[in-house]
């Protein structure tokens, strides 16, 4: 056991908050459990594998209910997964210093929230207009954002949805529910890459019971969500918790602010 008993329970706790607010919105919460896992964990190679499980366990959950609902089609999704899948698994390929990792982590999260509150906070923010664009889009941003999901070991789908929002891609549950998707596969894509630099590392009996905690904080999640959450609740929510996130990794895992 790596940590101690009260310190489990207290991310066990952070992860099912944490798994509840991300699911409700399609996400894993991997950049979340990397700063949780970041406070207790000295090593960074668990934390980065932890993180990758975690979202797994999430987001098949809610992938699955997604497509069950209909607010998901394989058709739409496949350009983004073709093109990401590849550049996602060479990301994580790459072994970046814990500093260089959380700075890109940070910033990245910062920017995606700010276009995605622009969009939120904007004239006709009620409105679900949606707009065509060509097939390469969807291939482009698909690897981008895949490479760089590799690279900071989450799925990726934290990127994907704030820039589909701004760009008006699709309605918010459809984004949503595609964001799963992507991190799903990309969550899979990484983790065999960090199988083949020989940087996986799961502790038994933390990545078990961290594990359980995010599956039923996923599922309370993703059903508020299909319920509950409006289109523009679901733009929100993500917006806010993609800042806070990006905000504090950005200043305490990468730069030792506080």
């Amino acid at each position: 056991m790596l940590i101690s008993g009260e310190h489990l329970v207290l991310l066990c706790l952070g992860f099912f908050v944490v798994a509840t607010l991300y699911s409700s919105v399609g996400f894993g919460g991997g950049s979340s459990y990397l700063a949780l896992l970041a406070i207790f964990f000295v090593s960074f190679f668990p934390i980065r594998s932890i993180a990758l499980i975690c979202n797994l366990v999430v987001v098949s959950g809610s992938t699955f209910l997604y497509f069950k609902h209909g607010h998901a089609k394989l058709k739409d999704f496949l350009p983004f997964v073709i093109s990401s899948v590849p550049l996602a698994y060479l990301g994580a390929t790459f072994r970046l210093s814990e500093k260089v990792f959380f700075i890109i982590l940070g910033c990245s999260l910062i920017v995606s929230s700010l276009a995605l509150a622009y969009q939120t906070f904007s004239a006709n923010v009620g409105s679900e207009r949606t707009k065509t664009y060509p097939k390469g889009f969807s291939f482009l941003i698909g690897g981008a954002i895949g490479l760089l999901s590799g690279l900071v070991g989450i799925g990726g789908g934290i990127f994907l949805a704030p820039i589909l929002n701004h760009l008006q891609w699709g309605r918010a549950l459809k984004i949503a529910a595609l964001a799963s998707f992507f991190i799903l596969v990309n969550s899979i894509s990484g983790l065999i890459g960090l199988i083949s630099a020989g940087t996986l590392e799961l502790p038994l009996k933390e990545t078990l019971i961290l594990a359980a905690c995010v599956f039923f904080g996923g599922q309370l999640g993703i059903r508020l969500s299909l319920k509950r959450l409006s289109p523009n609740g679901i733009k929100r929510v993500t917006a806010l918790l993609v800042f806070i996130v990006g905000i504090r990794v950005l200043l305490i895992n990468g730069l030792g602010v506080w």
